[in-house]
C-alpha cells in the first residue's frame, strides 16, 4: 500500500501537561470565519471507531490521562490533496479516564469532569447541558517548518480559535491526520475549577490551567 505522508494544518481540541510554548500558538483568540471549499474539492467521511482525542491533566501530585470520541465529521480535501475545509463533533459524555483502574477513583473522576455528580455539574464540561464540543476548520498555514491547522473550537456554548501542527497521510481512499501534542488553556472556555489564575487561596489544591491534547483522525472517501 502507498503512503504518502504531506504536513498540512489542522486544528483543534484539550487537557492538562505542561510542554513547549512552541506547539502553543494563538490557541483562545477569537472565533474566525471557516473556509469556503472549492466545487471540485473531495469529500472524507470521518471513521469514528478510529479518531478520538487523547487527554493529559495536571495538578501538583497527579496526572490523568484519557480520551474523548470523535463522534462524527467530514473534510473536504482539493485535487492536490490540500485541506479545504471540514469539521467534526466531539461526543463529550464519551470522556474516558485511562490512568485509574475501576474502583480506584476512574469513575469519581469520570463522573466530576462529565457533571454528572450532583452538586458538580458546572466544575468541567457538564455534559447533560452541553453533550458536544464543534470543531470547524478555519484556514490552513506553514510555521516554523510545520503544517497548522486552524479551526474555530466550541465547548459550553464558548468558542474559540485554535490551530496545532498536524501531520497528514494519505492510503488510498483513506486519509489519516495526527496532531503533534499541544496545549491549550481550559479557562478560555470557562473550565475554572481548580485554576490559580481565577481563585485565590487554592495552596497546592490547583490544576493546571495548560490542557494537553493529541487529535488522530481517520477518513473515508466518501
Amino acid at each position: 500500500m502507498r503512503n504518502k505522508t504531506y504536513q498540512l494544518f489542522l486544528a483543534a481540541i484539550f487537557v492538562i501537561t505542561i510542554t513547549s510554548c512552541k506547539n502553543d500558538k494563538q490557541n483562545g483568540t477569537d472565533a474566525r470565519e471557516t473556509l469556503t471549499t472549492s466545487e471540485t474539492s473531495i469529500v472524507y467521511l470521518l471513521d469514528a471507531n478510529a479518531s478520538t482525542i487523547e487527554w493529559s491533566g495536571r495538578k501538583p501530585t497527579k496526572t490523568h490521562t484519557g480520551i474523548i470520541k470523535i463522534a462524527s465529521g467530514s473534510f473536504n480535501i482539493s485535487e492536490d490533496n490540500a485541506i479545504e475545509g471540514g469539521d467534526f463533533i466531539l461526543d463529550m459524555r464519551s470522556i474516558t479516564v485511562t490512568d485509574l483502574d475501576p474502583g480506584d477513583g476512574k469513575e469519581n473522576l469520570e463522573g466530576h469532569l462529565k457533571g454528572t455528580v450532583v452538586g458538580k455539574e458546572g466544575d468541567f464540561f457538564d455534559t447533560n447541558n452541553f453533550p458536544e464540543g464543534i470543531f470547524e476548520v478555519t484556514g490552513v498555514k506553514m510555521a516554523d517548518g510545520k503544517s497548522w491547522l486552524q479551526g474555530n473550537l466550541t465547548l459550553k456554548d464558548v468558542t474559540k480559535n485554535i490551530e496545532f501542527p498536524i501531520n497528514v497521510s494519505f492510503e488510498g481512499n483513506k486519509i489519516i491526520l495526527q496532531s503533534e501534542p499541544f496545549t491549550l488553556n481550559r479557562t478560555h472556555w470557562g473550565l475554572n475549577f481548580g485554576s490559580k489564575s481565577v481563585f485565590d487561596n487554592l495552596g497546592d489544591k490547583f490544576i493546571n490551567d495548560d490542557m494537553e491534547i493529541t487529535v488522530i483522525v481517520e477518513a473515508n472517501k466518501a
